[in-house]
């Protein structure tokens, strides 16, 4: 039995839009178009493609083919609508925790016993939850959460002296960052230690390249000092633009001094000699030069902590297999 064509159910098209799409012989132009007929004229390419089941380059082939035809103006595209934000991590219970300390197939119980030995105290109950949203929310491996530890350790204590230890949640926070920078993997942890350290050495020789006491950097100060970094600009072009802030603020003004140095990347003046030559020598902008390695103690420092993790986790396998 065929469909009634119900009021209110029907969709319609001028005879012209028909006798273009019947001249085209496009079936994908044809199916699209009716897509858009019973959608309001509004492409959303998610939905488009869900509901037809076509691939992205099928559909775009079907909407040049409409846009050719001038059924379509290509300006109909809409974003589909944003996902919920993520709710964060779950409410884990003390029987979650429970549960997996007691699991012998887990390397929780081992990490935890690593944490607890690097952080010089037994861990809370709100303590291993936080650990729990490491290990189970971020899933980040053990060795790349004991190397977080680890450096959130060395960190809190340069920042306030021998012996002050981070919370477990703070050291969850910096996880999380971890995370978002694709900090996931032993390898990765790695090459991002080794950057951090780098940073850290070179926050030591700008204070001194700025006649500045020795001291901790403040957030924005070590942002500003890793980006230098990055840029690739010598001590003697950093000391210029030191004195030029000095000249003309009397003073050192980090936020001045970093204009002058985000001009110069502008313009690819990284060295005294390309700065001195100015303008004239300008060149387009190319990647800069690579950041030199971190200096060799920071450098073995990581390795031998690395090192640590992996004999942590064959010790971690060899008692499981027994």
């Amino acid at each position: 039995m065929a469909e009634l064509l119900l009021p209110g159910e029907i969709l319609s098209m001028t005879a012209r839009a028909a006798d273009r799409l019947l001249a085209a012989g496009s079936g994908d132009a044809a199916l699209l178009y009716l897509w858009l007929l019973r959608h309001g004229g509004v492409l959303v390419a998610e939905q488009a493609r869900k509901g037809l089941k076509w691939d992205a380059l099928r559909l775009e082939d079907a909407l040049s083919a409409l846009v050719r035809l001038g059924l379509a103006d290509g300006k109909m595209q809409a974003e589909a609508p944003a996902p919920p934000a993520p709710a964060g991590p779950p409410e884990y219970t003390a029987a979650d925790i429970t549960h997996e300390l007691e699991d012998a197939s887990s390397s929780f119980p081992g990490l935890v016993s690593e944490v607890q030995r690097r952080l010089g105290k037994i861990l809370s109950t709100a303590d291993l939850k936080s650990l729990y949203t490491l290990y189970d929310y971020l899933a980040l491996p053990a060795e790349v959460i004991c190397l977080l530890v680890s450096w959130c350790v060395e960190e809190f204590e340069r920042k306030y002296g021998p012996g002050r230890k981070p919370r477990m949640s703070q050291i969850q926070k910096e996880g999380f960052v971890w995370r978002r920078l694709g900090v996931d993997t032993a390898q990765a942890a790695e090459e991002h230690l080794k950057r951090q350290a780098l940073y850290r050495t070179r926050e030591g020789e700008i204070l001194r390249l700025l006649d500045l006491k020795p001291r901790p950097l403040v957030e924005k100060e070590r942002k500003k000092v890793a980006a230098w970094t990055d840029m690739g600009f010598s001590d003697e072009a950093l000391r210029l633009a030191y004195e030029k802030t000095v000249y003309k603020k009397q003073g050192m003004d980090w936020d001045y001094m970093n204009g002058i140095l985000c001009g110069w990347h502008k313009k690819n003046l990284h060295t005294l000699a390309e700065i001195e030559a100015g303008d004239r020598q300008f060149r387009p902008q190319t990647a800069a030069p690579a950041a030199r390695p971190a200096d060799g103690e920071a450098d073995q420092r990581v390795r031998e902590d690395l090192e640590r993790m992996r004999a942590f986790l064959r010790r971690q396998k060899e008692t499981e297999g027994e």
